[in-house]
């Protein structure tokens, strides 16, 4: 082989003579090296027999047994008999002395390095489309049972259709001893080469967001190396780049290169969804995640009704005797329930022609509108506890449930004089929606989420670790932010603006700016609510330092203190909003002693609908 910076032992034989211009590869005309790793090469090459360009994969070491050579040919012939629009179509299989090869059609496109070279440096959207590609065909191999095991940007070929394929699968197979099982040694080290893989699919997504080889090496092989942990370099996307990195795809760019191996994908199908999340909301509002999120609510609905003993009262004759105070006490202990009234009420007033900004949140009012008929059934219509929950899941769904009802009641609390206790608990609620959401329809997605915040185990280079930010880790899953699912959400249910608006939290990360208005200081006031239940969350150590971070936030904006925290924090469970354990009965509730005051708000179309 033509190649003056690799030993004579370490290269195929070429076949040229001294002074003649064309070096050969047994019957292959060899025109130009176009990579070279610690592991492969691919060669640009004429076939004279068939009269066009091919592509050339080797191994940069060649089999050392027979046996080897055996198993190397017949893994090839097994990928080879793959077939996926991802992946490159092989021409031929065969050897030149001890040297394997596999051939592809040069017409299938240039290698991601050649398209780097002669263009500018793509859009952060197109990069993602190229890398969602050569996924798609990778999660197909891998599921088939079989590894790349050199993933370089060489191996990943795009044509003038912008279509990616992967290229060179199992050529650099892992060389052993010849008296080794092979099929047992490939099968054991499949799931370790397929993390591999993975990692280096991270290190193209960054090589091309960057602008520059990684580490400076255009060999990812070197570049893994010296990775934490097995080395001491860190890799994350810098802020030099030739385009802007939105925030989702920086979080999906370094959990794949992320230090803590347990911290990066396991998965292609997971590494892709979560491109494709992302790619589908930037190129429209309503992608990604959220299309498959809306199927899953109109056939299972959004949450599952909790309360035993609330559907049975439902079901009886009882329910025309209650007090209106008292029955929205009863519904606003299941929070399925609570949720679907609010989804019946606004969108009516949607098809009645009411403004976007006349939303109802409360919950007397709802009642009122919907009539008993309407609750009933509204409760029908609810799947009962835990749906299609397995036990676990919906052991931390009702967890979760529990730590949104604390937030509500310590909104109440802390809210300013003259505002609607119902309004403020379900403004907290549903700052949650997002959260509750994954957690119900995506609960595999919702663990991951918690592993990424877990922070990683401390090493001598990083003593202090920290794990992912909610932001992050969601977007490094899903593709978007939780509030954005939830803001997606009650828009489909035809919740007004100014509401769109006020479930969205604070960022932690954020500066809190002055209430302007009512929908501003509500927002605020549920944002430290929530933040306040996320420190009670905290190990013991940490939880009084992170209560007293967040009233120093938001302090100087509402006019509160650590005085007024610390009671709204010690008020008693049982006021408007308190559930239930979930799967419970629930017991009749005495009318809250928070529910007295209205929210100070003029006349909308909602209150005109109200009345018809």
């Amino acid at each position: 082989m033509p190649d003056a910076h690799l030993s004579a032992d370490q290269t195929p034989h070429a076949g040229s003579a001294a002074g003649v211009p064309l070096r050969m590869f047994g019957r292959f005309e060899l025109r130009a090296l176009l990579n070279k790793s610690t592991r492969g090469m691919l060669w640009l090459v004429r076939d004279p027999r068939l009269g066009q360009e091919l592509m050339l994969c080797l191994p940069r070491q060649a089999p050392n047994s027979a046996q080897a050579m055996e198993h190397w040919q017949r893994t090839a012939q097994a990928v080879a008999r793959i077939q996926h629009p991802n992946i490159a179509p092989v021409v031929e299989i065969g050897q030149v002395e001890q040297w394997p090869f596999v051939a592809y059609e040069r017409s299938l496109g240039e290698t991601l390095d050649e398209r780097l070279a002669r263009q500018a440096a793509p859009l952060p959207l197109e990069a993602a489309d190229w890398i969602a590609q050569y996924l798609e065909g990778l999660a197909f191999a891998h599921e088939a049972g079989h590894a790349h095991r050199d993933v370089q940007c060489a191996s990943l070929i795009i044509n003038a259709a912008n279509q990616v394929r992967v290229l060179g699968l199992e050529v650099a197979q892992e060389i052993v001893p010849s008296s080794s099982d092979f099929s047992t040694v490939t099968r054991r080290a499949l799931r370790e080469a397929a993390e591999e893989d993975l990692l280096g699919v991270g290190l193209v997504l960054h090589r091309i967001l960057g602008g520059r080889p990684v580490l400076d090496q255009p060999d990812l092989q070197l570049a893994m190396q010296q990775m934490q942990p097995l080395g001491r370099e860190l890799v994350r996307l810098g802020w030099e780049t030739p385009h802007p990195i939105p925030d989702p795809l920086r979080a999906i760019g370094n959990r794949a290169t992320a230090s803590q191996p347990r911290q990066r994908y396991h998965i292609a199908r997971s590494f892709l969804r979560a491109l494709e999340g992302w790619r589908l909301s930037a190129a429209q509002d309503d992608g990604g995640p959220i299309p498959i999120l809306m199927d899953k609510l109109q056939r299972i609905g959004h949450l599952p009704m909790a309360g035993t003993g609330l559907a049975r009262l439902l079901q009886s004759s009882g329910l025309e005797t209650q007090h209106g105070s008292l029955l929205s006490e009863l519904v606003l202990k299941d929070m399925a329930l609570s949720l679907e009234l609010l989804r019946r009420v606004n969108n009516s007033l949607k098809q009645q022609g009411a403004p976007v900004d006349g939303t109802v949140l409360n919950m007397q009012r709802a009642i009122a509108m919907l009539g008993l008929n309407g609750v009933e059934a509204a409760a029908r219509a609810l799947k009962p506890w835990p749906g299609p929950l397995n036990e676990i899941a919906a052991a931390l769904l009702g967890s979760l449930m529990k730590r949104v009802q604390r937030a509500g009641q310590i909104a109440q609390a802390l809210r300013p004089a003259g505002y609607d206790a119902e309004v403020v608990y379900l403004i907290a609620l549903m700052q949650n929606l997002g959260r509750l959401l994954v957690q119900y329809h995506f609960p595999d997605d919702a663990q991951q989420i918690r592993q990424l915040m877990q922070a990683p185990e401390p090493t001598a280079e990083q003593p202090n670790p920290r794990g992912l930010s909610e932001q992050a880790a969601a977007y490094a899953v899903l593709g978007c932010d939780l509030d954005a699912l939830g803001v997606a959400v009650a828009r489909y249910w035809s919740l007004g603006d100014e509401l769109l608006h006020m479930i969205r939290r604070q960022p932690p990360d954020a500066a809190v700016r002055g209430a302007d208005n009512d929908a501003d200081l509500l927002r605020l006031t549920c944002s430290l609510a929530n933040e306040l239940v996320d420190a009670l969350g905290l190990p013991e150590n940490k939880r009084q330092a992170g209560i007293e971070l967040a009233t120093r936030r938001y302090a100087r904006n509402l006019g509160l203190g650590l005085r007024e925290v610390y009671q709204a924090l010690q008020a008693p469970a049982g006021e408007a909003g308190a559930s239930a354990e979930p799967g419970q009965p629930t017991s009749s509730a005495q009318p809250s002693a928070l529910r007295g005051k209205a929210m100070a708000a003029k006349p909308d179309a909602a209150d005109e609908a109200g009345g018809r």
